[in-house]
């Protein structure tokens, strides 16, 4: 049985699961869901026609389903966040809804942990198990991979593109994409090698082995990068170093590393 609290308020029409606790204060709109065991805790806001799964946590003053900070998106559109099950929503994050310009949807995965005074904007994706350290801030269509750690103070440029497995460091200031299993840092953001920490959790030795080889050939040679990585496809089974390659090839935004001269050589 849901628990509700005498001054929250949640709107005729909106679907709890069970066990869902919302606290003093609290809103849910009329087009709203929300998964079994979730908390919406005191003062937080679900609005818009957000889904937010089982096990959600959402802390004090976090406003999930807010309105895209787009100046063409028209005040009564349709407009959600859709929330994977065991994400943890630290305070006052924003998490807005979707655009026109995608499918009126921001989607975040399962197991997120999104730290207090993040900004998520409009039609941003982020696949499981990213963490956004304290005030790491997205702009719109932002997409991050799985696995992936921002983090604080760092804020992402729209339309970048972040691989699964990266580490963005704190501060730093990210304009272009990050390929996959990466570790970027800096104001501008540049490469500066591989997540060994992240890959060393959950990759194994042979992979590791592989994906040093790929980045070596990649971004510390003076061939362009987007010529090796049609050699390495041409030449590698390994499907984590492909899905590098294969990112590099359809990078819109560019990718940040430091170019090798010949005098370097």
């Amino acid at each position: 049985m849901s628990k509700i609290h005498s001054t929250a308020i949640v709107e005729k029409g909106a679907v709890l699961g069970e066990n869902v606790t919302i606290e003093a204060y609290a809103f849910v709109s009329a087009n709203s869901t929300i998964g079994g065991g979730s908390e919406i805790r005191q003062g937080a806001q679900v609005l818009g026609s957000s889904i937010i799964g089982g096990h959600v946590r959402v802390y004090p003053y976090a406003i999930i389903g807010g309105d895209p900070q787009d100046i063409s998106f028209k005040v009564g559109e349709t407009s959600r966040v859709i929330i994977g099950d065991d994400t943890t929503v630290r305070e006052f994050v924003t998490i807005n809804g979707g655009s026109q310009k995608g499918d009126f949807t921001t989607r975040i995965g399962k197991n997120c942990f999104i730290m207090n005074f993040c900004h998520i904007a409009h039609d941003c994706t982020l696949h499981d198990n990213v963490i956004l350290a304290n005030s790491a801030t997205l702009a719109g269509h932002v997409e991050v991979g799985k696995d992936t750690v921002i983090g604080g103070l760092t804020p992402v440029h729209q339309f970048v593109k972040i691989g699964e497995g990266c580490m963005i460091g704190g501060a730093s200031a990210l304009s272009q994409d990050i390929p996959p299993f990466c570790l970027a840092e800096g104001n501008r953001a540049c490469l500066r090698g591989l997540n060994l920490v992240g890959l060393r959790r959950r990759e194994n030795k042979e992979d590791i082995d592989a994906l040093s080889i790929a980045y070596k050939k990649l971004f510390k040679s003076v061939q362009p990068i987007k010529q090796s990585a049609e050699e390495i496809l041409r030449s590698s089974d390994n499907a984590k170093v492909r899905l590098m390659c294969e990112f590099v090839l359809n990078t819109k935004r560019g990718i940040p590393y430091e170019r090798v001269s010949n005098e370097k050589m």
